[in-house]
């Protein structure tokens, strides 16, 4: 595998040539010039593997193109086999830029680690290391010059130096470079050995490798060197075959063999040392690595993986966490597995750092259901989980959306391109009566039992309900969403004991459950005699009672006289003079009525009456003056319409003026007209 600079192109095996060293046959001694010319030449020399293209310093302008080995722009192959990618390299290749190389596609790496049992890579820990940092699935290589020691010594040379296996699916198993002798002191192309003899030799290092390893080692060779050198063999089919054809096709195989595991293809390019596919997919090369074939999990993990949208793995696929999942480890985030979800990828970046802030797979969350997908609304991004998503953007940084009554609203007012946003925190419960909520851009969305999830939308509406403090005031949790399109482009919202309307003369305000409530909406509410309101319910008046404003009058109640209305008008202005519920009259006992005699007005008091015609005005009635006025026929009587107040005097002589004449009332004598 490690070949000479001058090393041609394309291997073409030597004939057996005459033996420089007639007395050797086999693994015999050499003579003192043979074995200091090969301790020369160790590690240098012209075999095939690991000798392609040398590396360059990770500063090279293109380390993808840039002059590894002296040749020709035309030289440099760029083509490449589909399929997994792979390199080999030795001391040839050192300051390989493992990085790039995986960049470039390369998913696996042999590194030659030792040559009969004197030579050790000076590379090796720097290649071998490098590519596992990068990311690849690589393992060693041992060169064979089989005429020198034994198959059993050369194997424990390997092993001991580097060579070994073990089953933790980023090792790829033992090596063995055994091909065209490139050492004039160990003779002919087959080490001046017998077919017999080498087979011999080959088994004797496999046997050590699966005694040592516990693997039996791959084989790389040529079609035409196994052929010359093992008289085409076919008793090491169980052995998986590294085959060397330059060319776009791997041609003709060694006897024995159906397939090969591992082609290479090219030395010069475009890969670093020498180029190679493996035959199959990913994970088949993971089961390879494993040496067994993978669970449902790893094969599912390798498998997305083999894209490698997350950069370079970290380790091996781990099973066994919750739900009988797997996951595996990248530079860029992680993929996770589990039956019921399949296998999703989890990004670097703010929703990753949520998602295992939160617990991971062992949260609320769950196992992702999807990758994370981006161009939403101003640039976000979401990931789906079995609980939920989360969902970013440069305004609002990654926020759950757990699966629930708040989540489906928000779904319902089509999510962050809604009139809500996105999340900017996380579903908060332990409200009153169990309650929950969330906060959006725009509002929030707040749940309870009993009245489902509904959304407040920033505004005068929830600003309003902000103040009576939220669900936790008197107008409850929301029962359903902002509705508007009402009277004068007003807006209202209903709530658990109440309501609160908006338009843009009145401001926001509530009317919350109980009697002055119910007479405003049996009233029409917004589109009745009253309007909008223009304050919110106000109590502590006298007697107990309480009052509420609105656009076109007041409602006012007691327990005595329940909820009456009093318009705007001259009615409700003689009452307002009078003092209101504090003056004599005290709180209405009835509606405004009209269509009374000359198109007059009245409304009932609990201290009299206050009546109103356009020739005279709004005047009160009380006591003993209204009680004959009113046996005389009110206003369709004698005296007809009040015309002024009732006055009295220091002697308590009180007086009332009519249309028709005047009341008059003392003490002694009652009531007399005058």
């Amino acid at each position: 595998m490690e070949a000479s600079a001058t090393a041609p192109a394309t291997p073409a095996p030597e004939s057996p040539e005459a033996n420089p060293n007639p007395a050797r046959w086999g693994v015999m001694p050499l003579s003192s010039a043979d074995a200091a010319a090969l301790a020369v030449e160790m590690g240098q020399g012209g075999a095939y593997m690991g000798a392609g293209l040398r590396a360059v310093s990770s500063d090279a302008e293109d380390a993808s193109v840039a002059d590894r080995r002296t040749i020709s722009a035309e030289a440099y192959n760029t083509w490449k086999p589909p399929g997994i990618q792979g390199v080999d390299v030795s001391s040839w290749q050192p300051g390989i830029d493992w990085d790039g190389q995986f960049n470039q596609g390369a998913r696996f790496a042999y590194v030659k680690a030792t040559e009969g049992t004197t030579y050790t890579n000076p590379e090796y820990h720097n290649q071998y290391n490098g590519s596992r940092s990068a990311g690849m699935i690589r393992g060693a290589y041992h060169f064979a010059t089989p005429s020198t020691s034994s198959g059993a010594d050369q194997a424990r040379y390997f092993v001991s130096r580097g060579g070994g296996w073990s089953a933790d699916g980023i090792t790829l198993p033992p090596l063995l470079d055994i091909e065209y002798n490139p050492y004039q002191a160990l003779g002919n192309t087959c080490y001046n050995m017998s077919a017999t003899q080498m087979v011999t030799w080959i088994r004797d290092f496999s046997n050590t490798m699966v005694a040592l390893t516990g693997r039996k080692p791959a084989i790389y060779t040529t079609t035409d060197w196994w052929k010359t050198c093992t008289a085409n063999n076919g008793g090491f089919s169980d052995h998986p075959l590294h085959l060397a054809s330059y060319a776009t096709s791997p041609g003709t195989l060694p006897n024995g063999w159906s397939a090969y595991s591992i082609w290479q293809y090219s030395p010069e390019g475009p890969y670093v040392g020498d180029s190679n596919v493996w035959n199959g997919t990913y994970s088949q090369l993971k089961a390879f690595a494993y040496g067994r074939p993978l669970s449902a999990g790893e094969h599912a993990v390798s498998t997305l993986a083999e894209a490698m949208p997350l950069g370079a793995p970290l380790y091996s696929t781990v099973c066994g966490i919750r739900d009988n999942g797997c996951y595996q480890g990248f530079r860029n985030g992680e993929i996770l597995w589990s039956p019921a979800t399949g296998a999703h990828t989890s990004r670097a970046g703010a929703i990753r750092s949520l998602y295992r802030q939160m617990g991971a797979e062992n949260s609320l969350l769950g196992y992702p259901t999807s990758g994370e997908q981006c161009g939403l609304r101003d640039g976000g991004c979401y990931q789906m989980f079995q609980g939920g998503a989360i969902l970013w953007s440069f305004k609002t940084g990654a926020q759950l959306s757990r699966h629930g009554a708040i989540r489906e609203a928000w779904a319902a007012g089509n999510f962050e391109n809604g009139a809500l946003g996105y999340p900017t925190g996380n579903e908060i419960c332990g409200l009153r009566d169990n309650g929950c909520y969330q906060s959006y851009q725009h509002g929030q969305i707040h749940w309870s039992p009993k009245t489902g999830a509904h959304p407040t939308r920033n505004g005068a509406i929830r600003s309003t309900w902000a103040a009576g403090g939220y669900e936790s005031g008197v107008l409850g949790y929301p029962t359903g969403s902002e509705s508007c399109g009402l009277k004068d482009g007003g807006c209202s919202q209903a709530f658990q004991n109440g309501q609160v309307h908006w338009s843009n003369a009145t401001g926001a305000y509530a009317t919350r459950g109980g009697a002055i409530r119910s007479l405003w909406l049996a009233l029409k509410s917004e589109n009745g005699v009253l309007g909008y309101p223009l304050s919110s319910e106000i109590c502590g008046l006298k007697d107990s009672g309480c009052y509420q404003s609105f656009q076109h009058g007041q409602i006012h109640w007691s327990a005595g006289t329940g909820a009456q209305p009093t318009r705007n008008g001259a009615i409700r202005n003689e009452w307002a003079g009078s003092g209101y519920e504090n003056g004599v009259l005290g709180f209405p006992t009835g509606p405004e009525t009209c269509g009374l005699r000359d198109n007059g007005c009245y409304q009932s008091f609990q201290g009299g009456q206050i009546h109103w015609s356009p020739a005279t005005g709004a005047q009160p009635t009380k006591g003993a003056i209204s009680a004959h006025w009113a046996q005389s026929g009110w206003e369709n009587g004698p005296l007809g319409y009040p015309t002024g107040r009732e006055t009295c005097s220091a002697g308590n002589e009180c007086t009332q003026t009519f249309q028709r004449g005047t009341l008059t009332w003392t003490p002694t004598t009652g009531v007399t007209r005058r």
